[in-house]
């Protein structure tokens, strides 16, 4: 990830309509009514080489007999604080509003960059009437979130302003610093005893109070000549169960935690059996394509029970369908169950996390998984796959290049990553699949014929 953007604004100018654009996604709701959106929505958005996390607020002064007018204020301080860059979003047709010269004001004393954005300018002969909007800010972008018009420069613009450091220039082939492990799960499964159990030290405080844990918590760590930097993270509760303000940050820091790290550690309560909570935990380090391990708590208390038993290891293989790959391990931290296996699972899941295949081999194997399973047709033409490469590692990235890589069915999709996964040694960690166009054979249909020059 490149950084974090987030948008602000007031009430209905556009926000939520410009996130989904640029997220290419309709999560967020878009209404006419101001104050539809009251929390933070975040999104990945792709332009490039450049990836980067976009956060879609409520707006600033939302309507007087709104509920939560007060939890939308606290849930924009927050974006706003975590940002990198801020997207500050105004109303053409509405007109230059005292409110918008309040939300400024509110922008400069972030001490972060911002960018501006005139929104429901549906083309250059409506940018001279937006022209009142310079009193804001000397550079400003006119756009239209519903129809597009300037969308492509805003991006570029947000690009060239984020962090220069990315995954890329975090993680290069060579190297060479700790592995990051963040330690994520529900509150109170035993994140903060598991790191007290690996470091052998009572670093940091555990108690049966859900919640103990506000900010995010990096312990260094040397054993079997590997260095480690564990995180240790907020609870991520139920959506609905979220508290307001102090909580709702360490929520968000514990997902930005999630993406400073190589490998995450899932932690599950084996007597409560699997929860929305914990998938969604999973599905966030999924998202970040890092890798995952997963660790069945608390286990001495179910382990007397055969019932029990089968009962939670079958929710947990049926509920991890989506990333098959993850180790699942079961553990007890206080009769230390288990514990033993953790660092060198994270080890395996970190070398298959950084493995690389020569171009020869990777090209070789993909003739064969074509040979053995064709690519369907579409629309009466085969599909074709004509060679790969694998482009980066962290996780190991390969693109194919294809002849339509849109009209590849998923299930194909899903058995071509598979198959690269048997061919790299990839068991214990994701691999990630890019169909690309091949550029240039356009014409692959063969001249025209017929036709005198």
């Amino acid at each position: 990830m490149s950084g974090i953007v987030a948008i602000v604004g007031r009430p209905n100018v556009g926000k939520s309509t410009l996130f989904n654009r640029l997220t290419k996604s309709r999560r967020a709701l878009v209404d006419d009514l101001p104050g539809v959106t009251r929390d933070r929505l975040y999104g990945e958005v792709t332009t490039g080489d450049r990836t980067f996390t976009l956060v879609d607020t409520g707006g600033f002064d939302p309507p007087a007999d709104q509920d939560f007018a007060e939890q939308v204020h606290e849930q924009i301080e927050v974006a706003m604080a975590e940002a990198d860059l801020i997207l500050f979003i105004t109303d053409a047709r509405a007109g230059l509003n005292p409110l918008d010269f309040e939300v400024a004001r509110r922008l400069r004393r972030t001490n972060k960059p911002v960018i501006q954005a005139v929104n429901k300018v549906d083309g250059p002969s409506q940018e001279d009437d937006a022209a009142e909007f310079y009193a804001l800010a000397q550079d400003i972008h006119f756009i239209s979130s519903a129809h597009g018009h300037g969308v492509a420069g805003l991006l570029e613009d947000i690009a060239a302003r984020l962090p220069a450091v990315d995954a890329a220039a975090e993680d290069p082939e060579d190297y060479q610093g700790p592995i990051k492990v963040a330690l994520l799960g529900r509150p109170n499964v035993g994140k903060s005893s598991l790191l007290n159990r690996l470091v052998g030290d009572q670093r940091v405080v555990v108690s049966e109070v859900p919640g103990t844990t506000r900010d995010v918590v990096d312990t260094p760590l040397s054993t079997g000549g590997r260095d480690y930097l564990l995180i240790d993270t907020a609870g991520i509760r139920r959506h609905g169960k979220i508290g307001r303000g102090l909580e709702k940050a360490s929520v968000f820091r514990s997902l930005r935690a999630c993406q400073r790290a190589h490998v995450v550690i899932v932690l599950m309560d084996a007597s409560e059996g699997v929860t929305d909570g914990d998938l969604r935990a999973v599905g966030q380090a999924v998202q970040a394509h890092r890798g995952v391990m997963v660790l069945l708590n608390k286990w001495d208390l179910v382990k007397d029970d055969s019932y029990q038993v089968r009962q939670v290891r079958l929710a947990a293989e049926r509920s991890l369908r989506f990333a098959p790959w993850a180790p699942v391990h079961q553990t007890s931290l206080v009769t230390g169950q288990g514990v033993k296996k953790v660092l060198p699972t994270v080890r395996r899941i970190y070398d298959q996390y950084s493995r690389r295949i020569s171009t020869g081999d990777l090209n070789q194997a993909l003739e064969e998984i074509t040979a053995h399973h064709p690519p369907p047709m579409v629309r009466g033409k085969r599909l074709k796959l004509y060679y790969a490469s694998q482009v980066s590692t962290r996780p190991p990235t390969v693109v194919i290049f294809a002849n339509n890589p849109k009209a590849v069915h998923f299930s194909y999709r899903r058995y071509l990553t598979n198959e690269l996964r048997r061919v790299l040694g990839v068991d214990c960690a994701p691999v990630r699949l890019v169909l690309r166009q091949r550029s240039g054979r356009k014409a692959s249909r063969g001249p025209r014929r017929g036709r005198r020059s």
